[in-house]
């Protein structure tokens, strides 16, 4: 967990309302759920490992005796935790408040999450996650309206040229059976093939073949890897996402993840129906969430060669609490990753100046010349003057300051100097 110094709050600051804005205009209205959810609800089996990363809250009262009884049960010591993510807390939000929200729900959530994580470079404790669903639409329109808003985002911050990497869990589904892998083995298999790009097809057939993973299905599986390929370029469509996968795939899997291209298309005025969008279709793709049912993706950017944020459809997850299916698909920008690759800004709409004055400029005067530049606009900060007065102008630019004024006593508003911190 961290403290942020005001130069880096400001910074943070512009970025969360970039997104936000851009998520606004794409039609998605913000909500705010509690930091805190009920342990059965965040323990429920849909959360994977971050499950297990939960702070958890202990019950109020308890004493000595009862702690000593409750010892080896966590649902006996605790009733409630702080959320880890913001898609469970939407699930039980959507079940909570339904009559009072739109057949198709569009979400937004910036807020903090917390997990238990170890103390490590880039993984926090407590970190934003900015968040947007659409909640009752089953149809690939739901996908692309989430890939366009992301894409608008990151390029309004001065990040252009990313990508989203798409696939779908049923794909994988079939292409497990399709190799010979048993509905039991395909939870770890799952987990090793998300090390492909880390490891090598020959470091994931080892990995297979160690775990004791069907031998035949290995097999196979290790024959399409090493398949022969062509190096031609195929676009985001129907002939890149078969090329990529073994002979037979679904078509109404395949005809969903086109029709996808096909709405980000148009959205991003591309000539062709498909055209030349920044859609990747990799069947590898997997995304640790077990809650994903079907289109998984995540968002790259050719300036780090890690990935920025990501999401899916998880249609199963709401109707826990509602008892009643509700499809549901999301999308999350890594906010802690992306704000360190936005450059460097200040509000050129808001001046800011700090007034260097004397120490005996009566404090009447100060304030009414303060008063004078907030009410143009300006934001302001009175700083008395120091020895070192290039000490004190550089402290304020690296504070977003963009002009400084000194005053003396008399110093009247038709006389002040305002002059660029430079």
């Amino acid at each position: 967990m961290r403290d942020f110094l005001p130069a880096d709050k400001a910074r943070r600051e512009r970025v969360l309302a970039v997104i936000r804005e851009r998520y606004r205009a794409h039609g998605f209205d913000e909500i705010e759920t509690p930091v805190m959810e009920e342990y059965t609800r965040l323990h429920a089996g849909i959360g994977g490992d971050n499950e297990k990363l939960a702070y958890n809250v202990l019950k109020r009262g308890l004493d000595a005796e009862a702690i000593r009884a409750a010892a080896d049960d966590p649902a006996g010591l605790t009733d409630l935790g702080l959320r880890y993510d913001l898609t469970v807390p939407l699930a039980r939000f959507y079940a909570t408040n339904r009559g009072q929200l739109p057949s198709v729900f569009r979400a937004i959530q910036i807020a903090p999450v917390w997990r238990a994580e170890r103390p490590q470079k880039g993984r926090y404790r407590q970190f934003v996650q900015c968040d947007i669903d659409i909640i009752g639409d089953p149809t690939a329109r739901a996908e692309a309206e989430l890939v366009v808003a992301t894409l608008d985002a990151v390029d309004a911050l001065g990040l252009e040229g990313g990508s989203v990497r798409i696939n779908d869990r049923r794909v994988l589904d079939w292409m497990l059976d399709s190799f010979g892998f048993g509905a039991d083995e395909r939870p770890g298999v799952l987990i090793t093939i998300d090390k492909l790009d880390k490891i090598g097809p020959d470091g994931i057939v080892a990995e297979l073949r160690e775990r004791g993973a069907t031998a035949t299905a290995v097999d196979a599986f290790d024959a399409f890897l090493r398949r022969p390929m062509t190096l031609e370029y195929n676009p985001y469509g129907e002939r890149q996402i078969r090329k990529a996968l073994p002979e037979g795939a679904p078509d109404d899997i395949v005809a969903h993840l086109i029709g996808i291209g096909e709405a980000v298309a148009a959205a991003r005025g591309g000539a062709e129906p498909l055209g030349d969008i920044p859609l990747v279709f990799d069947p590898f793709l997997v995304r640790g969430m077990g809650y994903y049912t079907g289109t998984i993706f995540e968002l790259a950017h050719p300036s780090v060669d890690y990935s920025l944020g990501g999401g899916g459809r998880y249609d199963g997850m709401i109707g826990r609490f509602l008892g009643q299916d509700v499809p549901a698909v999301g999308f999350s920008i890594g906010f802690e990753r992306i704000v360190d690759l936005v450059a460097e800004g200040t509000d050129a709409a808001a001046p800011a100046v700090v007034l260097v004055h004397d120490r005996d400029v009566p404090q009447a005067e100060l304030l009414a010349l303060k008063a004078g530049l907030v009410g143009q606009g300006s934001r302001v900060r009175l700083e008395q003057r120091t020895k070192n007065l290039k000490a004190l102008l550089e402290r304020a630019a690296a504070d977003g300051y963009t002009a400084f004024a000194t005053v003396a006593s008399g110093t009247t508003p038709a006389s002040l100097e305002v002059k660029p911190l430079a």
